[in-house]
C-alpha cells in the first residue's frame, strides 16, 4: 500500500521558516518525480517544486517561490522535504506532496501552513 505522509505545516510569522516532510511507503522512491503543490485562496493546486530521480535531482520551482523555498530527497530515507524561509501571508495553504512515474500518481493528505503575525 502506497501511502505519502506530511508534516511539519503549522503557524509562522511573516518571515518566518518552516520545513515541511513527507515520508513515503509503499514506492521504490529513487525512480520517482517528487513534487510539492498548495492550494491557497489565489490559486488551487499550484505546482510549487520539483525534483527529479536519481542521476540528475533537477529542481524547479514556481516563480512566485523561487529562491525562497528549497525541494529535496533522500531515497535511503524515503522522504522529501520542503524548506520554506521569508515565509509570506500569501504562501498561507494546504501543503501536498506527490509522486510521480509515468502515468502513476500518488497524493499525501495535506498539511496547513499559515503565515500571519
Amino acid at each position: 500500500q502506497v501511502q505519502l505522509v506530511e508534516s511539519g505545516g503549522g503557524l509562522v510569522q511573516p518571515g518566518g521558516a518552516l520545513t515541511l516532510s513527507c515520508a513515503v511507503s509503499g514506492l521504490a522512491l529513487r525512480y520517482y518525480t517528487l513534487r510539492w503543490y498548495r492550494d491557497t485562496l489565489r490559486k488551487q493546486r499550484e505546482l510549487v517544486a520539483t525534483i527529479t530521480p536519481d542521476g540528475t535531482r533537477t529542481t524547479t520551482y514556481a516563480d512566485s517561490v523561487k529562491g525562497r523555498f528549497t525541494i529535496s530527497r533522500d531515497d535511503a530515507k524515503n522522504t522529501e522535504w520542503l524548506q520554506m524561509n521569508s515565509l509570506k501571508p500569501e504562501d498561507t495553504g494546504v501543503y501536498y506532496c506527490f509522486a510521480d512515474r509515468d502515468t502513476e500518481g500518488y497524493w499525501g493528505q495535506g498539511t496547513q501552513v499559515t503565515v500571519s503575525s
